[in-house]
């Protein structure tokens, strides 16, 4: 492909990725479905020549970009999301029941349930089988965005912030998060494919699956702390950056949290999330929240841009070259099954008068489903198999290439139409009982739109 193609197709994606979100806003069609299917366009025809994309010989590519793009989709949800989570006040920590649910008891049923389908019907090898269940469980934070919350509220008292969101506040949260769950069980897919540590499963309980997880949220918060200082509350005028309105202070955070919390051995996704929030909670109805936001979205943007049209061209110039009806089925499987049943029983057996009781039976079926496959997946995969040699390699990235590619076009065509109807309902129980949606005399809204 010459150099100029190049530049006209990269042009062109990007006249697409800022027209498509409001050329596609009443259509069940998302941004992602268009560019990878104008990837796939790409890959199709003579202009990708003889090109064929080994995903082995190009994972560190692919692991470097898809890490960046879900360090700054992390940074952006963190910033995005209202409802504060005060440790020290036990209903603040009741307040996110639902996230809770969703980390504690859906994502370890689905790594299970897609581990064990693998590795007994399909004949998997354990490791690999393991390895493919924590990297396809965690909801994206990079491709989730048509179902979770749209940005910083500033208008209000802090009780009204996000409170009428509890479908895109769950899925939005979840997908911060659930980076802490999803790491530990892919030191675990390593540590039994090469040589495990010593300590054994001791050490991965108290140091992959604790540990790693306190160092890496303290030292986001800190790093937060001590940035929101800065920006708000500085003696000197010149470094209260929220006063100038610079809002590249986003992304200095999210690497100085991210480089910080690695180098300390801790998780530096849940780092950058924890920062995130951090910051956010500081002079909350401060403009300077959304133009932080508005700056990690545009990159954001780019950087999802060039994965789902590299996804898009990979597909079909060697990415599912090694696809077979078990990694079909595993995909399948994940998407229409195991997360949705696996979401929907995470919210049963809870108490009355909690979040999880003010969910209705849709609202449920809504969060379960929605556990968008993405970009994340991408990069546990190819971060795992950096650090131990698999043997299903390359059926791994054939398999999870498929999964992310069906959710994409599945979630992508039944967000909007979902995410209405949802609305429509809400709409209706409010009318009859003579309440506002989401409000005292009706049950829980939806704000925005999508």
């Amino acid at each position: 492909m010459s150099p100029e193609l190049v530049y006209v197709l990269l042009g062109g994606a990007l006249l697409l990725a800022a027209v498509l979100p409001q050329a596609l806003h009443r259509w069940a069609l998302s941004a992602p479905m268009v560019l990878v299917a104008v990837g796939l366009l790409v890959g199709t025809t003579a202009v990708s020549g003889d090109v064929v994309i080994d995903p082995v010989a190009l994972r560190p590519w692919i692991e470097h970009l898809a890490e960046f793009t879900v360090l700054v989709a992390l940074m952006g949800v963190g910033l995005a999301l209202d409802r504060p989570l005060r440790p020290r006040l036990r209903a603040s920590w009741a307040s996110w029941e639902p996230t809770w649910r969703l980390l504690g008891i859906a994502m370890p049923l689905t790594i299970g349930a897609v581990a064990l389908l693998a590795f007994g019907p399909l004949g998997v090898a354990f490791p690999a089988a393991l390895l493919l269940g924590a990297a396809l469980a965690p909801t994206d934070p990079v491709l989730a965005s048509d179902v979770q919350v749209e940005g910083p509220t500033l208008e209000g008292d802090d009780d009204d912030l996000d409170e009428d969101d509890e479908v895109r506040f769950a899925l939005t949260s979840e997908a911060g998060l659930n980076d802490g769950l999803a790491f530990p069980f892919v030191w675990a897919a390593i540590f039994l494919a090469g040589a495990a540590p010593a300590g054994g499963v001791l050490r991965w309980v108290g140091w992959e699956l604790v540990g790693k997880v306190v160092v890496g949220v303290a030292v986001g918060c800190l790093v937060g702390w001590v940035l929101a200082r800065l920006a708000f509350r500085a003696s000197r005028r010149s470094l209260r950056l929220a006063e100038v309105g610079e809002p590249l202070l986003a992304l200095s955070a999210l690497l100085l949290a991210y480089g910080a919390a690695e180098f300390a051995h801790g998780y530096g996704f849940l780092a950058v999330f924890a920062c995130a929030m951090t910051i956010r909670s500081f002079e909350r109805h401060d403009q300077y929240h959304r133009h932080m936001h508005d700056v990690v979205e545009r990159l954001e943007t780019l950087l999802t841009l060039v994965m789902l049209l590299g996804l898009g061209f990979a597909i079909t110039t060697g990415l599912l070259a090694n696809l077979d009806w078990r990694g079909v089925l595993v995909g399948m499987l994940l998407v229409f099954v195991i997360r949705p049943v696996a979401g929907y029983v995470s919210f049963l057996g809870h108490r009355k008068g909690t979040r999880t009781a003010c969910l209705s039976v849709p609202e449920r079926l809504v969060i379960g489903f929605f556990g968008v496959r993405g970009i994340g997946s991408l990069y546990y995969l190819a971060f795992a198999l950096g650090h131990a040699r698999f043997t299903e390699e390359r059926w791994l990235w054939s398999a999870v290439g498929f999964t992310v590619a069906l959710s994409v076009v599945v979630h992508g065509v039944l967000a909007t139409p979902a995410m209405r109807w949802l609305e429509r309902r809400r709409d209706e129980a409010a009318a009859e009982g003579g309440g506002r949606p989401g409000g005292p005399g009706g049950p829980d809204g939806m704000a925005r739109a999508t």
